[in-house]
């Protein structure tokens, strides 16, 4: 029995599964939902012409080639980007929905999270929000699993270091919750 056929039929079930995480994606990096909903279909376009490359288990491939569409932006933007830190997104308007910001101490692991460097942020929101596992947040990142482990632990650590130098009313040692910990 041969692969299975990458027609119509697969991409549209592959956008039905995963447009959504795309979107949420997009939405904890950009400026507004118009602009996750553009990433989220240039993934889809990517995807659709790379359909041969797409492997069965498909987000972190997906979460992959969305990252590297916004380094893109990123780079050829650097003048005026329209990336903002975490601790400017407004995920208020997603309250209820899943992945939503509603435990308290959230804008505190924010604001330490945006002192931390790219990477380190990256790593913790594929694992923490995305909720991947490190060898899926590796595929993501393009690199190894046991490097993704150790950039998760060292990252984490820098986390809990940027809490703790926060006032004494917010300290706190952060935890990342998925979303059905929510």
């Amino acid at each position: 029995m041969g692969p299975p056929q990458r027609d119509e039929g697969w991409f549209t079930s592959l956008y039905a599964a995963e447009y959504a995480h795309i979107v949420r994606y997009g939405l904890r990096r950009l400026t507004d939902g118009d602009a996750a909903a553009e990433l989220a279909q240039e993934v889809f376009v990517v995807a659709w012409r790379r359909r041969v490359e797409v492997p069965d288990h498909s987000l972190p491939w997906l979460y992959g080639v969305a990252r590297r569409l916004l380094a893109n932006q990123w780079r050829s933007r650097r003048a005026a980007p329209d990336l903002q830190p975490i601790t400017d997104v407004d995920l208020t308007r997603l309250a209820g929905s899943p992945g939503a910001d509603t435990t308290v101490g959230v804008a505190d692991v924010r604001a330490a999270l945006a002192t931390l460097n790219e990477l380190d942020q990256e790593i913790l929101r594929l694992v923490g929000w995305e909720e991947l596992t490190v060898s899926e947040a590796a595929k993501v990142l393009g690199c190894s699993g046991p490097t993704a482990a150790v950039r998760l632990h060292r990252a984490r650590r820098r986390l809990a270091e940027a809490m703790a130098d926060q006032p004494a009313r917010a300290r706190r040692r952060p935890i990342l919750a998925t979303r059905e910990e929510l």
